[in-house]
């Protein structure tokens, strides 16, 4: 046994660090988040890419039309983010033995546990974001011209039942799983399969490498899951009747009326909203983590995902 003992940030720190990670990446990507919004309910072919749709947002609706719903970003990660990564650091040192870090299939297990977890809390956030970020692709009359994700939230609670606030929290739930397991874990493995290679070490350039990989991973893998949630989120109810009965519902009309590649709408700004996001905040991260490590702790930064 070794004579010193190795001592762990807390708990809740590891919480606030999370969210705190995750809301910074936001400001830088929150334009990324829009477009892929827009594309995923885009059912027809106005906008042939995702360039065309930014240019055609910036010209008619204004350049700070990019940041709509910002807000509603921060508090998904200040929910969501802070659960699942604090869950999920918790899990994983619970799960290390001796220093050693769990197997690729323990980690995915974990990092599904982490985003269910995460994707319960947030999904009001979520609902909120959904239909902040594509407001603008709708007729003035139609547009709900929410101020901020409070009001938001206070008005869907108001108008449509508490209940609405969790509207899609099942294909919410069931992406965060898929998520989480590739995001997570996926990033845990590249990390330790580019130190193996001998031509890295900890440090930024190792974080990034590893967040590039693993937002690749997670981008292919959600996406179909992804475009269900975002269309159940953003539905109406007209006459009393929903627009889809399912997520299920959703991922056949696709196929049915766009074709299976319908799927995967809006991969390159989900992939580059994604990637860069996945990125920063595992960068913020490690770098907050290192830094109470060295400050509070007065040790050497220990791997910590």
């Amino acid at each position: 046994m070794s004579e010193k003992e190795v001592k762990r940030i807390p708990n809740y720190v590891k919480f606030i660090f999370g969210g705190s990670s995750g809301m910074l990446a936001t400001c830088f990507v929150q334009p990324l988040d829009l477009l892929k919004n827009r594309m995923q309910l885009s059912k027809s072919k106005e906008h042939k890419t995702s360039f065309h749709l930014m240019k055609s947002i910036v010209k008619n609706e204004g350049l700070f039309t990019l940041y709509t719903g910002l807000s509603a970003g921060l508090m998904r990660q200040a929910t969501y983010t802070t659960t699942r990564l604090g869950i999920y650091t918790w899990l994983f040192e619970t799960f290390s033995k001796d220093g050693t870090p769990p197997n690729f299939i323990t980690k995915a297990a974990l990092g599904m546990a982490a985003g269910v977890c995460g994707a319960f809390v947030g999904t009001p956030a979520e609902v909120a974001l959904i239909r902040m970020t594509a407001d603008g692709r709708l007729p003035l009359n139609e547009r709900r011209n929410y101020k901020n994700v409070f009001d938001a939230l206070f008005r869907i609670h108001r108008e449509e039942g508490l209940l609405t606030l969790w509207r899609g929290a099942v294909p919410t739930m069931g992406r965060a799983m898929v998520v989480n397991a590739a995001q997570l874990a996926s990033y845990s493995q590249a990390k330790q399969s580019l130190i193996n290679t001998g031509y890295f070490h900890e440090g930024i350039v190792l974080h990034f490498f590893a967040s590039m990989i693993s937002g690749l991973v997670t981008t292919a893998a959600s996406m179909p899951v992804d475009i269900a949630k975002t269309r159940i989120q953003n539905m109406r109810t007209i006459d009393g009747k929903p627009e889809f009965s399912g997520p299920l519902d959703v991922l056949a009309k696709i196929l049915r009326n766009e074709g299976v590649f319908a799927l995967w709408k809006g991969f390159f700004p989900y992939y580059f909203r994604l990637g860069p996001h996945t990125v920063l905040t595992f960068i913020f991260l490690e770098q907050m983590n290192g830094t109470y490590n060295k400050l509070v702790l007065k040790q050497e930064s220990t791997a910590s995902l």
